[in-house]
C-alpha cells in the first residue's frame, strides 16, 4: 500500500486531507487529461512540456524518472538552477542509507525510509553502483541514555526494521573494538553510498527514457499562459512560467516542485502558502586523519535527543575510505551557506521576520549555544567524540566539508519533522504539487517518495 500524503492547509486552497487518492473538493482534479504538447516526450521541444519538475536533486530526479517510466508518451522536463545536478543537499550529506529506526511509527518518514532503503539497495545492485552495508551501532554511553535506547529499539521494531538487536559491552567491542558503551542497538541493514552518483544515475535513466534536463535555469515566476503554444489544443490549459534571469520561458501543463532549500519560495511563486518556512541549518563535518581511520569500522551514532530532528555527531565511514565525524547543527546565515561566514541579508531577514526561529531559539537557547561553541572549538567536539572512542585526540582530526539542511519550521517555532506535500486550487494551484519538507532520510527514501509522487500526480492530474 502506498502511504497517504500529508498535506498542508494554506492560502492557495482549502484544507487538504491526509489520505491516499488525492484531494477533496476543488482540489480533486485538474481540467481534464493532459495532451502531449508536441507529440510526446521523445519529440517535445525544450520550451514546452506536459510536466515539469523543478529541482535537480535526488528527490526531483527520482520523481522525474518515475513519471517518465510510467508515462513514456508524455514530455517531461527537469529544471535545475545550477550548472550541475545534485550539488546541494544531495551532494553535501553523510551518504548513510538509513534503516528507518528513528522515525515516529506510521509516519511517512518511517514507512518510506524502510521501503526506500530496500529499493535503493536493489537499484544499486541493478546499476552496479558501489555501496557498503556496513551496519550501525547506536551507543548509550551514560546510564540515563539506556531507557531512551530501549524505547528506540522498540520503535524500530514497530517500523519493521529488520535485524535489530540490543547488545551489551562485550558485543560492542566485537563490532567496534575501539568504541566504549554500556549498551547499543545493532542495525545491520544500515549502509553507505555516494548519493550524488545515485542521483546522476536517476538522471541518466530519465534522459534515456526521453526526458529533458535544463540546467542553469532558475525559476523566477509562475503564471498562466496568455496564449497557447503552437500545436496545443487550448491555451487556458497551460502554465507560462519558470522565467530565468535571461527571460527564457518554459510552458507546461503541470508542475512538481522539489526545490529543497527554496521550497517555500517556489510555493509562494505559485500562489500557495509559504508556510512552513525553510530555515537553513549548517552541519560541519570533521575528518579523521587517514592513519587513524582504523579506529572506526562502521557507523557509530549517539542515542538521539527526541526534542530535535538532528541525530547528533556521529562517526561515518565513506565510500572512499575516509571517516567523517559530525555533523553539528548551527543556523546558517545563507540558504546555501556552506562556510561559517557566508551571509545573505535577504535570507537572514526572511528567517527572522517570517519564520518561528525566535521562538525556537528562546525554547532551546542552551542547545543552540552548545552547538555554536562546538562549531568554533575543535576541542569541544573532540571531548564529545571521546565518550565513544577515547583514543581520538585533537591532533587526529581535520576540518572537513559542510552541508546545509532545509528544515521546515512553523510560525510557532516547531520543527516540522515529517515529509510534507502541498498543492492548491485555482488556475495555477490545481496544476502544481509541491514537495515542501523532505529532510533526511529523503535520500534513502527517494525511490519510495518518487513512487508516491507519481501515484499522486497520476491521480490529481488525471494522467
Amino acid at each position: 500500500m502506498v502511504p497517504a500524503l500529508r498535506y498542508l492547509v494554506g492560502a492557495c486552497g482549502r484544507a487538504r486531507g491526509g489520505f491516499a487518492g488525492g484531494f477533496p473538493g476543488a482540489c480533486g482534479s485538474a481540467s481534464g487529461r493532459p495532451r502531449p504538447l508536441c507529440g510526446g516526450g521523445r519529440s517535445a521541444s525544450t520550451s514546452s512540456f506536459d510536466i515539469v519538475i523543478v529541482g535537480g536533486g535526488i528527490v526531483g530526479l527520482a520523481s522525474a524518472r518515475a513519471l517518465i517510466l510510467r508515462h513514456p508518451s508524455l514530455s517531461i522536463g527537469v529544471l535545475e538552477k545550477e550548472k550541475d545536478l545534485a550539488v546541494h543537499q544531495t551532494g553535501h550529506n553523510s551518504g548513510v542509507i538509513h534503516s528507518g529506526i528513528y522515525y515516529k511509527p506510521e509516519s511517512l518518514k518511517a514507512k518510506l525510509c524502510v521501503q526506500g532503503a530496500a529499493l535503493l539497495y536493489e537499484y544499486c545492485q541493478q546499476k552496479g553502483i558501489s555501496y557498503k552495508q556496513c551496519g550501525k551501532l547506536i551507543v548509550a554511553v551514560e546510564q540515563e541514555e539506556i531507557p531512551r535506547l530501549q524505547a528506540l529499539y522498540e520503535r524500530g521494531l514497530q517500523n519493521g526494521v529488520q535485524g535489530l538487536r540490543l547488545i551489551q559491552q562485550e558485543d560492542i567491542k566485537k563490532k567496534e573494538p575501539y568504541c566504549r558503551g554500556l549498551m547499543a542497538i545493532d542495525c545491520p541493514h544500515t549502509g553507505i553510498v555516494d548519493y550524488r552518483q545515485v542521483a546522476l544515475s536517476f538522471a541518466q535513466d530519465f534522459q534515456e527514457a526521453g526526458g529533458s534536463v535544463l540546467t542553469n535555469f532558475e525559476v523566477k515566476d509562475i503564471e498562466m499562459a496568455k496564449e497557447s503554444p503552437s500545436r496545443s489544443i487550448d491555451g487556458k490549459l497551460f502554465l507560462s512560467f519558470l522565467l530565468n534571469k535571461s527571460g527564457e520561458e518554459i510552458r507546461c501543463q503541470y508542475v512538481v516542485t522539489c526545490a529543497g532549500l527554496y521550497s517555500d519560495r517556489i510555493s509562494e511563486l505559485s500562489g500557495c502558502t509559504p508556510d512552513p518556512r525553510i530555515v537553513p541549518f549548517r552541519g560541519d563535518y570533521l575528518l579523521l586523519k587517514p592513519e587513524k581511520c582504523y579506529l572506526v569500522k562502521g557507523n557509530i551514532y549517539p542515542v538521539p535527543d527526541s526534542r530535535f530532528p538532528f541525530l547528533g555527531v556521529h562517526f561515518t565511514p565513506r565510500m572512499d575510505g575516509s571517516i567523517w565525524l559530525g555533523p553539528n547543527a548551527v543556523l546558517a546565515f545563507k540558504r546555501e551557506g556552506y562556510r561559517p561566514f557566508d551571509f545573505s541579508a535577504t535570507d537572514v531577514m526572511d528567517i527572522i521576520i517570517n519564520s518561528g526561529l525566535i521562538k525556537l531559539a528562546s525554547q532551546n537557547f542552551s542547545y543552540g549555544v552548545t552547538e555554536m561553541y562546538k562549531a568554533c572549538f575543535l576541542g569541544a567536539t573532540v571531548k564529545y567524540l571521546q565518550k565513544f572512542i577515547p583514543e581520538i585526540t585533537v591532533s587526529d582530526i581535520l576540518r572537513g566539508p559542510a552541508g546545509v539542511r532545509a528544515q521546515a519550521l512553523d510560525r510557532d517555532g516547531n520543527l516540522v519533522e515529517d515529509f510534507v506535500f502541498d498543492a492548491g486550487v485555482g488556475n495555477i494551484g490545481n496544476r502544481v504539487l509541491h514537495v515542501r519538507n523532505a529532510p533526511s532520510p529523503a535520500a534513502t527514501s527517494s525511490l519510495a517518495i518518487s513512487g508516491m509522487i507519481a501515484d499522486e500526480v497520476q491521480q490529481r492530474f488525471e494522467l
